[in-house]
């Protein structure tokens, strides 16, 4: 691939908000290039709850913009990528020891009205031992609400942003990192290392900085300084077990000590259970799950089911950073998930925009802000496009991942049904060409196990940027709780022969 010495958008990180201001930038015509210096979505966008939501708990602390601006990005998303985002409803079963059922009430009743409700449900109260809902639930649990919000897959979603991207002409380069950049007058004169080593310049009329948990860090090497601007680093840990119940639903628990945590179904087979919320200190590259918050989020379920959920049931769990904008607040709940976007444009030189802050089902409207704070240095660029536009593989048949499934069924008689949905949830209408006119399962090549074949490992070496085993099990496709040592090894050496 030809790199070009010069662009007009440099942009530092390779998570959700860059590979989302960058399909945007390049939609609008402008010429991008994306660095991530590991994988796409490689540290804090694929380690998030894998939810699309308002936030239902920052209402108490008075996030009512963001709150209501998640919302309305919440509908927006489900239509632009429904492959990888459906609606979820949430189970929140209630007890005298905690926030009042009043309170509870009330803050669905703002919920439901806050944003533009279309596709999903309005909250309502259920008696968890008659619903079937409740069934998971202890026997002594009398009340409790259902109310809707999205699941999502978070890495695929940066995946697909970054396809978008490339498609409207941006160079993406993973394992690329940003050495050092200055500003000579009106363009920035930066060096980037590339994946096989070299060193290369490239001149930018802008530089966007969003390194996620090292966007501090990114500002320094670039020399700026950004005032008393500052990120409080949070860590967030998740855990998996087997599955739980029967259905479709989740469950969000409240805990004693007022955090809550959610319970979600998770790749047909497996519960999901999240999150912790840590001060982190240290480097965002080797965070973990600590037995601590692991043993911590089996209690938060145990309290509240009938089968308790011990830490000997886990079969994967993983941690990320969360780069939140520091507001000072008493605890790490409590501090805000919005965005803070800091423009260092001193006269007659390059501007530099950094990203701190805020939450993946923002992504898209961050991206649209980011780019009018930057519009003086692209006077002539048009307005905002992605509130309408499907990401690769979002123009599904029948706009549901049901009816798009039974298609690719009909076109491929032979696909088992666990994997065309798979498939179908994974790349949407993309799928077809993934499987590249395949008459027969032996055309897709050799299984290197769960399904995954010669032909997917191909598709996502190409077109998803994947380079190791890690990438394909854990963030193209999730199929890691599936593959035993031995096919993970199998994998790795698999690749290593492309």
């Amino acid at each position: 691939m030809a790199i070009p010495s010069s662009v007009d958008l440099l942009i530092v990180g390779g998570g959700i908000n860059g590979a989302g201001i960058a399909r945007d930038a390049a939609g609008r015509g402008l010429r991008v290039m994306l660095v991530e210096k590991g994988d796409l979505a490689g540290a804090t966008s694929s380690a998030s709850s894998k939810l699309i939501h308002g936030g239902l708990r920052y209402l108490e602390f008075g996030e009512f913009r963001l709150v209501r601006e998640a919302l309305a990005e919440r509908e927006v998303l489900l239509a632009v990528a429904p492959h990888l985002i459906h609606p979820l409803e949430f189970v929140l079963p209630h007890d005298q020891s905690l926030r009042p059922r009043w309170m509870l009430r009330l803050g669905l009743l703002l919920y439901d009205h806050l944003g533009r409700r279309k596709r999903l449900p309005a909250s309502r109260g259920i008696d968890p031992r008659r619903d079937p809902m409740g069934a998971p639930l202890r026997s002594d649990i009398t009340a409790g609400f259902v109310y809707a919000d999205c699941w999502d897959d978070d890495a695929r979603l940066v995946v697909e942003n970054a396809r978008g991207a490339a498609r409207a002409g941006t160079t993406v380069l993973t394992r690329t990192e940003l050495l050092q950049a200055r500003r000579e007058g009106e363009a920035w004169q930066a060096r980037i290392r590339l994946a096989d080593g070299t060193e290369t310049a490239v001149a930018a009329r802008a530089l966007v900085n969003a390194g996620g948990p090292w966007a501090m860090q990114v500002a320094g090497r670039v020399g700026a300084a950004h005032g008393n601007a500052a990120l409080r680093l949070v860590k967030g840990s998740h855990v998996v077990v087997p599955r739980l119940y029967e259905g479709d639903h989740a469950f969000i628990l409240q805990n004693d000590d007022r955090r809550i945590v959610f319970v979600l179904p998770f790749e047909e087979d497996f519960t999901l259970i999240g999150t912790t919320e840590e001060a982190f200190e240290g480097d965002p590259a080797g965070v973990a799950c600590s037995d601590a918050e692991a043993a911590y989020l089996c209690r938060a379920v145990s309290r509240w089911f009938r089968a308790s959920v011990r830490p000997e049931a886990i079969l994967w769990r993983y941690a990320g950073v969360r780069p939140l904008y520091e507001d000072h607040a008493a605890s790490a709940s409590a501090v805000t998930r919005d965005y803070v976007l800091i423009l260092d444009a001193p006269a007659g030189s390059a501007p530099l925009l950094s990203v701190l802050g805020g939450k993946i089902t923002t992504y898209r409207r961050l991206a649209e802000t980011a780019l009018d704070r930057l519009r003086p240095c692209f006077p002539t660029m048009p307005g905002g496009w992605t509130d309408r536009a499907p990401l690769p593989g979002g123009d599904l048949v029948g706009g549901d991942v049901g009816p798009a499934t039974e298609a690719l069924r009909r076109a491929y008689p032979w696909l088992e049904p666990v994997q065309a949905r798979r498939l179908t949830r994974r790349y949407g209408s993309e799928a077809p060409a993934m499987l590249d006119g395949a008459r027969q399962a032996a055309d897709l090549g050799i299984d290197l196990g769960a399904g995954l074949t010669a032909a997917e490992v191909g598709w996502l070496r190409r077109e998803e940027w994947a380079w190791s085993a890690e990438d394909i099990l854990w963030r193209r496709t999730k199929l890691g709780l599936r593959f035993g040592p031995a096919q993970k090894e199998r994998l790795a050496a698999y690749l290593a022969g492309l």
